[in-house]
């Protein structure tokens, strides 16, 4: 386990420490900074590695002093410190170089070149991977020249060439065939995958992210299953397939989660901050598409998402929930899509029946929601969102702290927005009307406590909005 393995190389520390054993003492802080980077922290890895690396300097030993700057490299790329990560790449590439080490110098220039790649360096990164390529050839390391090749593909993508990144893939694609490496297949079919949804060739997309996914499965691969249904539902999300491409999200979202828990891969949070930009990606056209229905709400499901997360972010939501109550804002209203537009445009009162309707849409949204089992429970925002302080309204008639705090905050950010925007009905109220009757319904309509939270926070924006018209002083002191 690490905390042997921690407590073997911390008595290993003690004792070359006490008895000035320096190339032990060096290798002890290594082998800690190993375990820390494992175990994801960051920052003291970075520091252990930092003084062995000074250790290995001061002693002579350039192989450890080649792999410490290859994983502070590895640490660098993680923080999104591609500069750092090439510095060290290069400096870890001298060494192997002098040692002649042709296999580690092989996966520095591949390290290389994808930082290259993330940089947008495209002759950067081919030169790398050319370099890599040939040394591969050379010690005819046939795994390692499909990896090689992938990257390559990846590579081209970027640039758009897509005529040679199909050859890439379809080289990667044999090598890892011939050697009957299912997690290498995966990845190709991932490639290509990748490849033919930039195409437009949505039925061979699809096909391969398919086989990408089957084949994670059978190496229990569970990084590249995530990778797999992650580029799939950007492929989901091109063809407006909305509830496929939020299934896709999902299942790599609770598949990350499980690698982050586990410790398994190191830039878990980067990954998982990129999953969740795709969420957003797909509930906010989502969101659109509902307000398509309603001519009067263009922009409510933004504005209330905005809203929502401002008096979140007042109440101390973490910045990961806060993405999650956005995604919330954005599909408040999904249950609408149920509702026929004459009755979402009618520009006088409904009747009974088309009322019913109109109530349904939270308990239909929920129903729309509850399948696709979000990582965050966004289904009280959805079906709780009406329900009043008094418990007199719909769907559940919850009153007070019975209505989840999530409802609540967006009942009052729904409820403004509503009133300050023009209805099929009636005109916009001003802001100052809206909180005359905010203020009325606050403590049987609102939660009172968000509500005076939300008016504050509001006043405060208004305070820092410049009015039209008004000469703004600039950093320089002359008026604009």
């Amino acid at each position: 386990s690490t905390e042997l393995a921690t407590e073997a190389y911390e008595a290993s520390h003690a004792i070359a420490a006490a008895s000035s054993l320096k190339p032990q003492l060096a290798s002890a802080l290594n082998c800690l900074a190993v375990i820390e980077q494992f175990r994801g922290n960051v920052e003291t890895a970075r520091t252990l590695y930092g003084q062995a690396g000074v250790l290995a300097d001061d002693i002579g030993d350039e192989r450890l002093g080649a792999m410490v700057h290859q994983n502070l490299g590895t640490l660098a790329n993680i923080a999104g410190d591609v500069d750092g990560a090439l510095v060290h790449y290069a400096s870890a590439l001298e060494r192997f170089e002098r040692l002649g080490d042709h296999r580690a110098a092989c996966w520095t220039r591949n390290n290389m070149g994808m930082a290259h790649v993330d940089r947008g360096e495209w002759d950067a990164a081919e030169a790398s991977f050319d370099c890599a390529f040939d040394l591969a050839e050379g010690l005819r390391d046939t795994a390692l020249i499909g990896t090689i090749e992938l990257n390559r593909a990846e590579l081209y993508l970027a640039q758009q060439q897509h005529a040679r990144a199909r050859e890439c893939c379809d080289r990667a694609y044999e090598v890892f065939a011939q050697l009957e490496v299912k997690q290498g297949l995966g990845e190709a079919h991932k490639m290509y995958g990748m490849l033919y949804r930039e195409m437009g060739m949505v039925g061979l997309a699809d096909t391969h992210f398919r086989q990408g996914v089957q084949l994670a499965g059978q190496a229990e691969d569970r990084l590249l299953d995530a990778e797999c249904h992650a580029e799939w539902a950007l492929l989901h999300l091109a063809c407006n397939r909305n509830t496929d491409a939020l299934r896709a999200l999902n299942h790599a979202h609770s598949l990350f989660e499980q690698l982050q828990a586990s410790h398994e891969v190191l830039d878990l949070d980067r990954r998982l901050d990129q999953l969740e930009q795709s969420y957003l990606r797909v509930v906010r056209e989502w969101g659109e598409s509902i307000e398509s229905k309603d001519h009067y709400t263009a922009g409510h499901c933004q504005r209330v998402a905005d809203y929502t997360c401002m008096i979140a972010e007042a109440l101390g939501f973490s910045r990961r929930d806060l993405t999650w109550l956005r995604m919330g804002g954005y599909l408040h209203d999904v249950g609408k899509t149920a509702v026929p537009e004459e009755v979402l445009n009618k520009p006088g009162a409904l009747n009974d029946e088309e009322w019913a309707l109109m109530r349904s849409h939270t308990t239909v949204g929920d129903e729309i929601v509850a399948p696709l089992n979000f990582p965050w429970d966004i289904r009280p925002i959805v079906r709780n969102h009406h329900e009043r302080w008094d418990g007199k309204e719909y769907p559940d008639g919850l009153r007070g702290t019975e209505i989840p705090l999530t409802a609540r905050i967006l009942c009052v950010a729904d409820v403004y927005d509503t009133l300050t925007t023009a209805r099929s009905y009636r005109p916009a109220l001003s802001h100052a009307e809206a909180m005359r009757i905010m203020e009325r319904d606050s403590g049987t309509a609102f939660d009172p406590e968000i509500f005076q939270l939300f008016r504050r926070l509001l006043e405060e924006r208004r305070k820092e909005t410049p009015k039209a018209g008004r000469r703004v002083r600039t950093s320089f002191g002359a008026a604009a």
